[in-house]
Parts: structure tokens; sequence; C-alpha cells
């Protein structure tokens, strides 16, 4: 293994558990029905079943980050729930207050997934299967 994909593996396993951590710790809020988060999703129009199903997504997320074999397939699903939190502050929620924080924690958790993904596209299954099929010289016309 060269230095450089050392550096890079190391850059994505933090990358990796920044957001698997940051996505870990809302979790509670979202599985308890705390007050700040159900409010939360009724602005979004999202409460109670959107809270709950974007809950287990991103514990799936989680999860998938911190397997080595799914680390891809979990920064893609990351990358697809902060994208979705970035659109609800700039249409719903806004950014003033104590939603400055939560939209910055969801942008800094989709550049770390988005990120991962970099570092790791050769494992991303289009790629593979791309990177699979060389294809041989053509003879050439005589």
């Amino acid at each position: 293994m060269a230095i450089a994909s050392k550096k890079l593996k190391i850059a994505s396993w933090i990358a990796q558990i920044m957001a698997a951590a940051i996505m870990g710790q809302t979790l509670y809020f979202k599985f308890t029905a705390d007050p700040q988060s159900v409010e939360l999703f009724t602005k979004l129009g999202m409460e109670p079943h959107g809270r709950l199903l974007i809950g287990a997504l991103e514990l799936i997320a989680c999860i998938l980050l911190l397997i080595p074999s799914s680390v891809v397939y979990g920064s893609l699903l990351g990358c697809c729930l902060m994208a979705g939190a970035i659109i609800g502050h700039l249409t719903e929620l806004g950014w003033e207050g104590p939603m400055l924080q939560l939209g910055s924690l969801a942008v800094l958790v989709f550049c770390c997934c988005f990120a991962t993904i970099l570092i790791r596209r050769r494992e991303l299954p289009l790629l593979k299967a791309v990177q699979q099929e060389v294809p041989a010289k053509r003879p050439r016309r005589k």
C-alpha cells in the first residue's frame, strides 16, 4: 500500500467516523420524540412518520459507514439524507438561531460523506464494473 493510499484511507475513516458520530447523536432526539425534534419535523410537515423514517435511515447510514465492506453505501445514503436536510433548511427551516447549528452539522456530514465517496469511488458498483471491462485493443483495419 502506497503512502498516499494510507493517508487517504485514514482520511476516509476520519470522515466516516465524524459523519456516523454526528448522525448518531441526533438519533436519540428523533426516537424519543424530543420537543425540538417534533417541532422541526412539524414545520416540515413530516411529524411523526417522517421523523421516525429519517431516524431509521440515519441509523442504517451510521451502521453502513462503520462496516468496511459497506462504507460507500453508507456514504451515499448519508449524502442523500443530508441533502434533504440542507434543502429543508433552505426552504422551510431557515438558518437562524438553533437552526444554524443543525444546518451546519448537516453540511458537515454531507461534506464528510461526499469526501468518503470521492476517496472510495472505486468501490462503487458502477465504477467497479467499468474498471473490470477494459476494452481489448482493436485490430487495425487493412
